[in-house]
């Protein structure tokens, strides 16, 4: 008797175990899903806002995808906040929402995506929604650029010796508006509109290929030949080196627009653009901190565009 009495016992404790871990389950489902909805309402939310603004054409479905990533990378470009392509702290806050950063590989992947996205002026938002961004965004460009620290991100070479700051220069200064689109002269062979839209989306693609991981996917931005700073004449090849360079000498580095991107079309079928660009760089205990004003001079390449003369200069 005392014997089938312990395993009655012993039944009745596993019993009880089972039906505990299957209550732990259902509470653990339960609050997995609630976070999936919350997350998704929180995207939902960032889409619809985005849309409303001008900078998003897609669904409104909750999903994190290349194509909210492109458009949370204009917003970020109009809005003087770090290039990321992600809802991380500095977005979320300017968009009054929760941060959603994608990490690992699939942040990666989907990096690379958005910035391909921004070069081909993928999915831009129809006439009317563009209107009402321009007017929009017009007129907060009166204001002061943000001095928040951004997040990492990475754009060409800066010269760091000529700005050896070791604070933030973000000064106050106002950012009127951008400059009118224009249109660059007709040849023989289509291409690129030289408008103030495509020619930021350029921009943004440019920086936010710096998350690349294969570092010096930068280079792809640029001609065969390049006027490459003041180290004259270069190739891909070797722009692409001096970028792993760069890379090996400041692993972390953060950039962000800082104000008005000017365009200046030449006589030669090509358009200058120029743009103030803060920076923050660390490798280790050594910072550099500053703002510079970034020229690229590009011309066409089939549908696209590409570099072939960049430069800059500290700013005063």
């Amino acid at each position: 008797m005392i014997h089938f009495a312990q395993e009655r016992a012993v039944s009745g404790l596993r019993y009880n175990n089972v039906i505990m871990r299957l209550v732990f389950l259902a509470i653990a489902t339960g609050l997995s899903l609630a976070g999936a909805t919350s997350a998704d309402e929180n995207v939902r939310a960032v889409q619809n806002k985005l849309r409303d603004d001008g900078f998003y054409s897609g669904q409104i479905d909750g999903a994190y995808s290349s194509e909210l990533s492109a458009a949370l990378t204009r917003y970020q470009i109009r809005h003087g906040l770090p290039i990321t392509g992600q809802l991380d702290e500095d977005t979320s806050k300017e968009l009054d929402a929760k941060p959603a950063v994608t990490n690992g590989s699939t942040g990666s992947e989907q990096s690379s995506e958005t910035w391909h996205r921004l070069r081909r002026g993928q999915q831009r938002p129809s006439t009317s929604a563009r209107q009402s961004d321009t007017a929009a965004a017009d007129a907060r460009e009166t204001s002061s650029p943000r001095n928040e620290e951004p997040a990492e991100t990475n754009t060409g070479t800066p010269s760091e010796e000529s700005t050896q700051d070791t604070s933030s220069n973000s000064s106050e200064m106002a950012r009127p508006p951008l400059a009118s689109p224009a249109t660059a002269p007709a040849t023989g062979s289509p291409a690129p509109e030289f408008s103030t839209e495509r020619l930021r989306d350029y921009v943004a693609a440019f920086v936010l290929a710096g998350l690349d991981r294969n570092v010096g996917a930068e280079s792809d931005f640029f001609a065969d030949r390049v006027e490459y700073y003041d180290q004259g004449t270069m190739d891909r090849e070797r722009i692409r080196d001096d970028l792993k360079r760069y890379d090996e000498r400041w692993p972390e580095r953060h950039f962000w627009v800082a104000g008005t991107i000017n365009l200046e079309p030449q006589s030669d079928n090509r358009v200058r653009v120029t743009f103030p660009l803060g920076f923050k760089l660390r490798n280790g205990n050594k910072t550099l901190n500053g703002k510079v004003y970034k020229t690229l001079l590009l011309e066409p390449s089939g549908s696209d565009f590409q570099i072939v003369a960049v430069n800059e200069r500290k700013s005063e």
